[in-house]
């Protein structure tokens, strides 16, 4: 590859971390062709991003790129490495292990790390907390229905009272 080339990716990575703040790193070396096709599929489906780089390539990205907290990802570049951009933060993680329910003979795609809600995870240990992190729209579906809860009690109470004056 050339030098223009790698300047090339190195730069349009340096945008996409810079213009994601949820960013996942997979391994989905050894998957039949198959396999990854069916992965990226669902991955397009659920509207997140999956690039497959050189490690090299995507350090000088992270280097590069404005947060510094990134650099914490340096360690998990080892190996085969796909790089995931969301704007659901549990959304990869859900992906990942949906994809392994379906195929229990498989144990990839490993989580290698993640960068979420300005948080480092690093190995495949984290899937569980990262697929159990709420999205913004459910941590506001929640607030919403808790703070509905006491007005919807008492309006049922005054609308219980006026049953009894009219009778």
């Amino acid at each position: 590859m050339k030098k223009e080339d790698k300047t090339k990716i190195i730069d349009s990575l340096v945008e996409q971390l810079n213009a994601n703040n949820k960013v996942y790193l997979a391994d989905c070396s050894s998957l039949t062709v198959e396999k990854v096709n069916q992965f990226r599929r669902a991955c397009f489906q659920k509207n997140v991003s999956v690039t497959v780089v050189k490690n090299s390539l995507l350090q000088k990205a992270i280097e590069r790129a404005e947060d510094s907290r990134l650099t914490g990802l340096i360690p998990a570049l080892k190996g085969a490495t796909a790089i995931m951009f969301t704007e659901v933060g549990n959304a990869p993680a859900k992906l990942i292990k949906e994809f392994r329910s379906k195929n229990p003979k498989i144990e990839k795609p490993l989580l290698k790390g993640a960068f979420v809600e300005e948080n480092i995870y690093l190995g495949d240990k984290e899937l569980d907390a990262l697929a159990n992190i709420k999205s913004k729209n459910e941590l506001i579906g929640e607030v919403i229905g808790l703070l509905q809860s006491p007005i919807q009690r008492v309006v049922s109470a005054l609308g219980n009272r006026e049953e009894k004056d009219a009778a």
